[in-house]
């Protein structure tokens, strides 16, 4: 086995950084095959916090119509898991990696696996909106444990005070806030469910929050960030790979669009 690459990233960061997380969310092997790590190195050198990849997949209905088009294409040009984990291994990056995914890949990759190979390519964490917490922590909560890897519960404004709780007893790393129970990536913007996130701030939660309500922008960005520990981009960052490409140069001023305010 590995030597493992990675520890407790996420948890490290949210010491060290008490605001303005930005996280990036990108889909492996979105636009081209070979491209996942070369958009990891272009994010690590435009100074992104937490890097998040999709795994693909031809069912992605908790995704909205950029993601699902994005996963589209990188089934068609050929990426898996498999793949994927032999990309990651040839990446060496400071931020920490967050994979994002359905179960149902996950579980025909076979889940003990899945874990191991995670661990040894450096990820930190795994976002899997359907599994329930309940599943996690009767059958895989003492091998992310193991491995060092963050489960990391998503929340809706639907969700019910015991059930944020419940949520966040079982995450480890962040909670991520999202709009519906439904879709990522929603129209809705983060100032209609300003009322909802600060109810999250005021619960007392172990874990910080993240968002992810239509946030395109520098200031749709900021405005997230007044009301948890930092943002998520994904449909706007793969709306810009597609038009602009992966050079280094596009994704430097992708974010650095993010981060400042336009002169």
């Amino acid at each position: 086995m590995n030597t493992l690459k990675s520890k407790n990233k996420v948890q490290t960061l949210f010491e060290q950084k008490q605001k303005d997380i930005l996280t990036i969310y990108f889909t492996a092997g979105f636009p081209k095959l070979n491209d996942t790590p070369k958009i990891l190195n272009g994010l690590e050198a435009a100074g992104v916090d937490i890097i998040e990849i999709g795994i693909p997949y031809s069912d992605p209905l908790a995704d909205g119509p950029v993601i699902q088009n994005s996963s589209t294409l990188a089934l068609n040009n050929g990426m898996t898991l498999a793949k994927l984990f032999e990309q990651l291994e040839h990446v060496t990056i400071e931020a920490p990696i967050v994979l994002m995914g359905y179960l149902n890949p996950v579980l025909q990759f076979g889940i003990t696996k899945f874990i191991q190979r995670c661990a040894e390519v450096g990820v930190s964490g795994l976002i899997l909106p359907d599994l329930p917490v309940e599943i996690y922590e009767r059958d895989y909560k003492k091998q992310f444990e193991a491995s060092n890897l963050n489960f990391i519960g998503l929340v809706t404004p639907q969700s019910s005070d015991a059930r944020i709780a419940k949520i966040d007893r079982a995450s480890s790393g962040f909670i991520y806030a999202v709009s519906s129970a439904s879709t990522t990536g929603s129209n809705k913007s983060v100032g209609n469910f300003k009322d909802y996130l600060d109810k999250l701030q005021n619960l007392n939660l172990k874990n910080p929050v993240l968002t992810g309500f239509n946030i395109k922008d520098h200031n749709s960005y900021q405005n997230a960030c007044k009301h948890c520990r930092g943002a998520i981009i994904g449909s706007a960052f793969i709306s810009h790979l597609q038009t602009n490409g992966v050079a280094n140069g596009s994704i430097l001023n992708f974010v650095q669009k993010i981060k400042q305010s336009p002169s």
